[in-house]
């Protein structure tokens, strides 16, 4: 029991030397994104910003291995399809497919909300984020 415990403590120890999900820098904001109303703004920055804009606020936990990877994974993922700090830079931004993704329940991540209550938003928050996405985009 005892080499079991020690044996995972180093494991523990050893993942964190990967240097994969540390780097917490934001790339630089290129575009800023002229919403609708301020509401959509405010619904977008409490439930989606983290993971689909260059201003992520990296959380304490974002910095111990394995879940540094994740939450580096997710955001980079995010950035990915849809980012509102890279309108008319990226090539690949889904603004049409924003909506379409909070409407299907795909966005918020259940697991991003789980460690973000304040990103679970009511169903009329929800109707005001897809309407607010749809007028902007």
């Amino acid at each position: 029991m005892k080499k079991t415990l020690l044996s995972v403590i180093v494991l523990f120890g050893i993942i964190q030397l990967i240097p994969y999900g540390h780097n917490h820098d934001n790339p630089e904001i290129k575009s800023i994104v002229i919403w609708d109303n301020p509401k959509t703004e405010e619904l977008f920055n409490k439930a989606c910003s983290d993971c689909h804009s260059n201003n992520t606020k990296w959380p304490w936990y974002s910095n111990i291995a394995p879940i540094s990877w994740l939450v580096t994974h997710d955001v980079e993922e995010g950035r990915e399809h849809f980012n509102v700090s890279m309108i008319g830079y990226q090539k690949k931004n889904e603004t049409n497919e924003a909506y379409e993704e909070v409407e299907d329940g795909e966005m918020p991540m259940a697991i991003y909300v789980l460690n973000h209550p304040e990103a679970k938003l009511t169903e009329e928050e929800t109707k005001q984020l897809i309407n607010g996405l749809k007028a902007t985009f």
